[in-house]
């Protein structure tokens, strides 16, 4: 089975998150004006739900009350470091460095601008990304499978088919390794999808791997002869150099998932992503000007504004491993609304499936040991196909005590 069939990220495979006591209206749940809709019309998707003039949210969609976003009208915001690429070329780059090193310390994530990508390529992919759920569902459902190894994938929710409770999401997935094998197998419709997506996937792999340079500089640059003297007799002489390292990325796995979330008519009640961490080192969003995407920061959700040409950067579940625990993979979910749709583009980048992700031997030593276990895509198969994965429990099974 292959990295793209679950997303890189713990939600794919949420296939019991919420007990069918949940489907019973709660205080503050309401039910259904008019027909209720099939299990068959909530496979369609969200937007099927949306265009059939759905006034209440069906039961269906109705999170827990502990994990509904809280009712007020004001959310904390939250500006992200942004950080300007184009200085890593220059004199200034120590000091890009320095402030990627904090933003990843700190927040987990960062906003780039400058970063490369061009314009035509983020406006194109999502204008392609628009054009494919604006087609008739009839098109869109030529790529609804239940086989979820395929290069492309059309779906709602996290795992449509076990799902008790579902999310307010319909997405198109595209698996963007090896190119020249899988973009046949892309939607040729709209016309330009296939062109259009495959320079927005090279151009966020680019950025991923210049990304992944300065991560790594500033990972390491705390490197001191002490660091060598503590460092135990075992590890003497086994650092990976990050040549070899960046080798491997360059050769890694990418996924590109479209994102589409329609108006919502009761989106206190119900989310477009619950929370959850990302699998692998690095996922690169681009996101349209309604803001949604929310982080956990000091145990509160807060909202990241979206920048103009700007791209979120966040923290994988792989890169806090190999950091030896330095950077932590976050929280994050998405809101929906009632007025308006939200659709965004998330490159989802890690080392090769069968490559194993291990802490980086430079960042181990007697003050720092390893904390984390080796792992690699076959485990985190295992897990999910034996349990429900919740927000970081994975990466939890990781840890060494």
């Amino acid at each position: 089975m292959k990295m793209a069939d679950f997303d890189f990220n713990h939600h794919e495979s949420q296939s019991r998150r919420y007990c069918r006591a949940s489907w019973i209206p709660s205080m503050g749940a309401v039910t259904d004006q008019g027909p209720t809709p099939t299990e068959t019309q909530f496979q369609h998707g969200v937007k099927h739900l949306h265009e059939s003039g759905l006034q209440r949210l069906p039961t269906k969609y109705v999170l827990p009350l502990q994990d509904r976003p809280k009712p007020e009208p004001t959310e904390p915001s939250l500006k992200l470091p942004v950080v300007d690429l184009a200085q890593l070329r220059g004199p200034a780059r120590q000091g890009v460095i320095t402030s990627i090193a904090d933003a990843c310390k700190r927040y987990g994530f960062f906003q780039v601008v400058n970063h490369g990508v061009t314009r035509g390529a983020a406006e194109g992919v999502m204008d392609v990304g628009r054009g494919f759920f604006g087609m008739p569902f009839e098109e869109r459902a030529k790529y609804m499978s239940a086989d979820m190894s395929g290069p492309v994938r059309c779906g709602t929710s996290f795992n449509q088919r076990k799902d008790d409770v579902f999310c307010w999401r319909d997405f198109l997935k595209l698996t963007c390794q090896p190119m020249p094998d899988v973009l046949t197998h892309w939607p040729a419709s709209p016309a330009d999808l296939r062109k259009v997506a495959a320079t927005y996937a090279k151009e966020t792999r680019d950025l991923f791997l210049v990304l992944m340079e300065a991560i790594l500089e500033g990972l390491h640059a705390s490197d001191t002869v002490e660091t060598k003297k503590n460092m135990k007799p075992e590890e003497e002489g086994g650092e990976e150099d990050d040549g070899d390292i960046m080798e491997k990325l360059k050769n890694g796995s990418q996924l590109m998932v479209v994102n589409y979330f329609p108006p919502c008519p009761e989106p206190d009640l119900t989310l477009g992503l619950p929370p959850h961490s990302d699998y692998g080192f690095l996922t690169l969003l681009l996101q349209d000007e309604v803001e949604g995407l929310q982080i956990q920061f000091q145990e509160n959700w807060v909202t990241v504004e979206p920048i103009e040409n700007g791209l979120v950067v966040n923290l994988g579940d792989h890169l806090e491993i190999f950091s030896n625990g330095r950077y932590k993979s976050v929280l994050h979910r998405v809101l929906v609304n009632s007025e308006r749709s939200r659709i965004s583009v998330a490159s989802l980048h890690s080392l090769p499936n069968e490559c194993m992700v291990r802490p980086s031997p430079k960042l181990i030593d007697r003050a720092n040991p390893r904390r984390y276990k080796d792992t690699d895509f076959g485990s985190f198969l295992e897990y999910i196909s034996s349990r429900e994965s919740k927000k970081k429990n994975f990466l939890e099974t990781r840890k060494l005590t």
